[in-house]
């Protein structure tokens, strides 16, 4: 069997070709910055057809000086937030009629981290979206040259630092959820948190706020990963307690871990234990018992940060941090305690 050829993709030269015209001409249709006989232009537009001609966005960016390519930098693209925060950058990118690159920055190594930033910066990049959800993120974002258009999107409610931010208010957020199982009459609420990264926890930072507030007491955090089975784990040490009558969970993947085991170990949630995660995730409405849990728009999030860069692009100078507060989505999992 013979060999199929490696495929080419058609130059400008193969459409002068099969329109039987010069090169220049077709520069000149395909750019529109001179007049071009109609028959010729139509002869050109029919061979763009067919052979499936698409022009080169980078260099033709770099003859008009128009860049418009975003460089997202992020330390992970796989994990819930991070996906749909970039869903929401390259929607609104592609509706500006831009595109997206994406560049992952593996860790906080400096040597790492600045290949990373010599890659996506390689590109005629218009500007850069840094997503500060862990450590190599905040640090990449510390290293990109000045005069580039950066866009921070993290959690919190304000940033240091010169950059403007999308950002979601991740402590008004634990507070909600916490002042929420405080009002349904738990005496106090426990906390599995995920990993700092590097960064302070506003949902934790939340969570601490009401309970003193309240004038409840504060339980000892229980740190976990980002995962189901971590979840699981600590579900198992809790469902061996009898002060435990409200959880609150950094993740819903840890949420729907944690129930799992306190069902698998007798423990009824709501009425033993209520439970609440964060993040909505599409498939948690549809567990039994459904998850209580904390509605963050990533794709906003992303779109909010794509609006700033694209202020930040045309040269406005007063280009201002935007915050939204996410909010709270009571479902089955959560309940008064047992009398």
């Amino acid at each position: 069997m013979t060999a199929s050829k490696p495929y080419r993709a058609p130059v400008l030269a193969d459409v002068a070709k099969a329109a039987k015209v010069s090169v220049p001409t077709v520069s000149r249709v395909l750019n529109g910055s001179k007049y071009v006989a109609p028959e010729l232009s139509q002869r050109v537009h029919e061979a763009v057809r067919v052979l499936g001609y698409r022009p080169n966005s980078a260099a033709r960016s770099l003859r008009s000086s128009k860049r418009t390519l975003v460089s997202v930098l992020a330390g992970a693209t796989a994990n819930y937030g991070y996906a749909r925060t970039i869903q929401g950058i390259e929607t609104a990118a592609r509706h500006a009629g831009m595109s997206v690159s994406i560049t992952v920055v593996e860790s906080s190594d400096d040597a790492q981290r600045q290949r990373a930033i010599d890659l996506a910066l390689s590109q005629p990049t218009a500007g850069a979206i840094v997503l500060e959800f862990d450590r190599a993120g905040i640090q990449a974002s510390k290293s990109l040259p000045d005069g580039l258009p950066v866009v921070a999107v993290g959690g919190g409610s304000r940033r240091a630092g010169g950059a403007p931010a999308a950002l979601i208010d991740e402590r008004a957020a634990g507070r909600q959820v916490t002042e929420y199982l405080l009002r349904l009459g738990h005496r106090t609420v426990h906390h599995v948190a995920g990993p700092t990264e590097g960064k302070h926890s506003g949902r934790t930072e939340g969570w601490r706020a009401a309970l003193q507030a309240a004038e409840a007491e504060v339980p000892q955090v229980m740190s976990a990963e980002w995962d189901a089975q971590s979840g699981y784990r600590w579900g198992e040490r809790i469902a061996g307690r009898d002060d435990v009558t409200a959880l609150f969970c950094g993740n819903d993947e840890i949420a729907l871990g944690a129930m799992r085991a306190l069902t698998d170990r007798g423990i009824d949630v709501p009425r033993d234990i209520s439970v609440v995660g964060f993040d909505d995730q599409p498939l948690v409405a549809l567990w039994r018992p459904s998850l209580t849990t904390v509605d963050q728009d990533f794709e906003d999030l992303g779109e909010r940060a794509f609006g700033l860069l694209s202020q930040l692009i045309d040269g406005e100078t007063d280009v201002r941090t935007s915050v939204a507060v996410p909010q709270l989505v009571v479902r089955e999992s959560t309940a008064p305690p047992r009398s």
